[in-house]
């Protein structure tokens, strides 16, 4: 199985000086892990996950003038979509990370998070689906 069947096509791109408020308030909207962080003039593409948030928060500092930018990795593992799924859970064991940006050409077009990886190893999900009875 590739990337491109397992990853969420839903990519929040928010910029630089978003707050970590609005960021975690746009991330909960959607119901999604992590966001990518577009700053053309200094790193171009990076990520900022719920992690990251919980981190900065839980260390007292305030998410109403924390930035984005303060919190954002910017050393970023890129996975292609054509990748397999044993490639992008090797660069995430490899970089310690729970997601990864897909890319296409110049532009995001996914993530995928370990959990997307999981739902599509599950045997649960390679199971036909149940009948219902009623």
């Amino acid at each position: 199985m590739l990337v491109r069947d397992a990853m969420s096509t839903e990519v929040l791109t928010i910029g630089p000086t978003h707050t970590l408020r609005q960021a975690a308030r746009l991330m909960s909207a959607r119901r999604i892990g992590a966001a990518v962080v577009h700053d053309p003039d200094t790193f171009g593409l990076g990520i900022i996950t719920e992690r990251d948030i919980l981190d900065a928060v839980g260390s007292g500092l305030d998410p109403d003038r924390e930035t984005a930018s303060a919190h954002t990795t910017t050393d970023v593992v890129f996975a292609a979509p054509a990748w397999t799924l044993e490639e992008a859970a090797e660069a995430m064991t490899h970089g310690g990370f729970r997601h990864l940006i897909v890319l296409d050409g110049d532009g995001a077009v996914g993530i995928v998070s370990v959990r997307d990886i999981i739902r599509c190893w599950s045997p649960a999900r390679r199971r036909r689906p149940a009948v219902a009875t009623g």
